[in-house]
């Protein structure tokens, strides 16, 4: 007589045995290969530069700059991504690689306002005020006049300029940075 076997035991081995078999070192892909999970089907990848303006505006300064730069490499070095990256890295307090992003953004695109300003913003902190108050003629000049921060920031660098015992107390006032989009971000006196 055939004893009447249970299904559930010989089905939980064979189980056991396909996850032990994924388990192994070459697992199911080939020797080296990874394998990534897809995005949602149909949704667009989220844009590296938006997500960097929102952590500007939280105060995520280096993850702005990893989010930039993840936009750089899908985008490219275009005059958004070469601002975004500069911008970051002036809030970080690294003005070689900030000025060096900038004057490569306006060198891309000659009309782009953002770039300008927060290049006369990195030049007033290194303390090259007389370019930095041509850097913001340009700024405003491009801009047709239309940006107060903008006009804000030539006031202050050619009230420095004008003035070389320029005091303590004006020294504080505050430089803006600009970015394409909605909102600015302020870069105030010393502190990055």
């Amino acid at each position: 007589m055939i004893r009447h076997l249970r299904p559930i035991p010989i089905l939980l081995c064979v189980l056991a045995a396909i996850a032990m078999a994924a388990c192994a070192p070459t697992g199911f892909a080939p020797e080296g290969e990874r394998v990534y999970a897809p995005g949602v089907a149909g949704e667009p990848d989220v844009d590296g530069l938006i997500v960097g303006h929102r952590l500007m505006a939280a105060g995520e300064f280096e993850l702005a700059l990893q989010a930039y730069t993840r936009a750089a490499g899908r985008q490219g070095l275009n005059v958004d991504t070469l601002s975004a990256l500069g911008s970051a890295n002036l809030r970080l307090g690294r003005l070689g690689q900030a000025e060096d992003l900038l004057r490569r953004a306006v060198e891309a695109d000659a009309t782009f306002v953002p770039a300008w300003n927060n290049l006369g913003v990195i030049l007033m902190e290194r303390g090259k005020i007389a370019e930095a108050a041509q850097v913001f003629r340009r700024a405003y000049a491009t801009d047709n006049g239309d940006s107060d921060r903008i006009r804000d920031n030539l006031s202050l660098a050619l009230a420095k300029l004008g003035n070389p015992g320029y005091s303590d107390a004006e020294e504080n006032e505050e430089f803006r940075l600009v970015r394409r989009g909605t909102g600015d971000y302020l870069l105030l006196g010393g502190d990055p």
